[in-house]
């Protein structure tokens, strides 16, 4: 249980609808504890370190995994909140009641709760932030999942009715993602107004984000004092940042290599659960990859063990589909477009392709991308595929790829957590369109049981790998580093969630 949480609030949830809200096989601890004797400041600015800076600030429009990981529950805070151990809370919902037909839940709001420029969380601001996020103008990563809003109504100042077109068996998991904005906050791509215990202190493009305690917050202070995210593109930079004492911690490690040198100098290594998936996506729209067999065949010229050990050294696991080992529908398919030349090479002749073909490759310059795309290259080499790399930054691959789907191929780790629903969506960046697949999934929504919820997944999960709709190259591992006299860092790495209101730094 996290140590330093928001104050008990009541909650009745109907059981059925609120669903399966417990992802199995996360680590039981929520956060790292150090071994430091020293008392904490409660003061202390917290200087993190991350590769995984936000395009902009604002969840709806593209901010990416890195808005996630700064503002979700440390600037804005939702309706439920999600934990670090996978399990569902209410936040600014303080009660919830579900009709007996699942359609309508009705919210009533946690008392005294304000945004930091003084204005009430109020049920008008509920009513907006929901509408916001499946708006039109929208891209926000479950956006298609809260589509299954028809309507939202205003009861009173504090309770809000929120009407589905059909039973979600998800919903409040996925509301644990919303933000609840002030209307009148206007645009929030460089600033922002939420209830959070923390606030936005400095906004540096390309460098950092500051955050300072916001006065007034209705629920329990943080530990420390303040922190500040510092960016860096190159991971030798930042680990030599860490090295210094530039930085506290590190939310995630890039390179394996550096750990016996981390652990020697007195710092702490935490392991924890990880939802990222390494991708090579296809844009299954264009030739030749609307044709299945190119993409087993591509699958199947890849060494994926090799590249595990390259890249992670041992670290991390092979998948087969988007579904992680952390999810209640996982199935093991790491093996079910083997690695094997000779089958790759003939599904390429089967496919019409017997003397390959050339493409693309779009690499994000961020992470370890760029080596992921040239380890590709130089395995479809083996059976006369040719890879022109091309290394576009963050922002450019949001509007290239997830926007204009101006592409052939591409490599993205993405981070959702029960992200297998993206493959429902025929308009996806990556166009896969299986009819049946999203059936599976849109009726598992619907599902009156959470067994009803996992058959009709692990279906749709099965045929995406038969389909090798993308190449999974693995899961990455969970890997954060902290200075000695840094504790409570939160553990697991679901869906970029990184709350920093339980890190305590020893005083000095």
């Amino acid at each position: 249980m996290i140590a330093r949480h928001r104050r008990r609030i009541p909650v009745a949830i109907a059981a059925a609808a609120a669903g399966l809200l417990v992802l199995a096989g996360c680590a039981s601890g929520t956060t790292a504890e150090s071994s430091a004797s020293a008392a904490a400041d409660p003061t202390a600015e917290i200087v993190v370190g991350s590769q995984n800076e936000p395009t902009n600030l604002d969840q709806i429009f593209g901010g990416s995994s890195g808005v996630t990981e700064v503002f979700t529950g440390n600037v804005y805070e939702g309706l439920f909140k999600i934990t670090d151990d996978a399990s569902v809370e209410p936040l600014l919902a303080a009660e919830t009641e579900v009709s007996e037909d699942g359609l309508v839940y009705t919210f009533t709001l946690q008392d005294g709760a304000t945004f930091h420029s003084g204005d009430p969380v109020d049920a008008e601001a509920v009513k907006y932030s929901l509408e916001r996020f499946v708006s039109e103008e929208s891209i926000a990563a479950r956006k298609r999942q809260l589509s299954v809003i028809d309507h939202v109504d205003v009861v009173d100042e504090q309770t809000v009715a929120v009407t589905l077109k059909q039973p979600s068996i998800s919903f409040t998991y996925n509301l644990g993602y919303v933000w609840i904005v002030n209307p009148v906050a206007g645009d929030l791509t460089a600033s922002e107004d939420g209830s959070g215990p923390y606030q936005l202190a400095d906004y540096r493009k390309g460098d950092s984000i500051s955050l300072e305690l916001a006065e007034g917050y209705w629920g329990e202070a943080p530990a420390n004092g303040a922190v500040v995210y510092q960016y860096y593109a190159d991971p030798t930079a930042l680990n030599n940042a860490l090295l210094t004492g530039a930085v506290d911690l590190v939310t995630s490690q890039s390179n394996p290599d550096s750990l016996a040198e981390f652990e020697s100098a007195g710092f702490e290594i935490i392991e924890g659960t990880s939802t990222t998936k390494e991708l090579l996506a296809f844009n299954d729209r264009v030739e030749p990859f609307s044709n299945v067999e190119v993409r087993k065949a591509i699958y199947s010229a890849i060494d994926r063990e090799k590249l595990l050990d390259a890249i992670w050294d041992g670290r991390g696991q092979l998948i087969g589909s988007m579904v992680p080992p952390s999810e209640p529908w996982y199935i093991d398919l790491a093996d079910n477009n083997p690695y094997d030349v000779d089958l790759a090479e003939e599904l390429l002749t089967d496919a019409g392709y017997a003397d390959g073909f050339t493409f693309t490759l779009d690499t994000p310059d961020s992470g370890v991308h760029s080596t992921v795309a040239e380890f590709v290259k130089s395995e479809l080499a083996k059976i006369g595929v040719t890879v022109e790399i091309n290394v576009i930054t963050d922002d450019e691959w949001y509007q290239k790829v997830y926007t204009d789907k101006s592409f052939e191929a591409t490599l993205q780790g993405h981070v959702n957590d029960r992200d297998i629903n993206f493959y429902g969506n025929p308009d996806f960046y990556w166009g896969y369109d299986n009819a049946d697949v999203q059936t599976w999934l849109a009726d598992s929504e619907a599902a009156a049981s959470a067994d009803e919820q996992t058959e009709l997944v692990k279906k749709a999960n099965q045929q995406i790998s038969d389909d090798a709709a993308s190449v999974w190259l693995y899961l990455n591992p969970q890997l954060r580093i902290a200075a000695e006299g840094i504790s409570g860092v939160p553990q697991n790495g679901l869906n970029s969630l990184f709350y920093v209101y339980d890190i305590e730094k020893a005083a000095s």
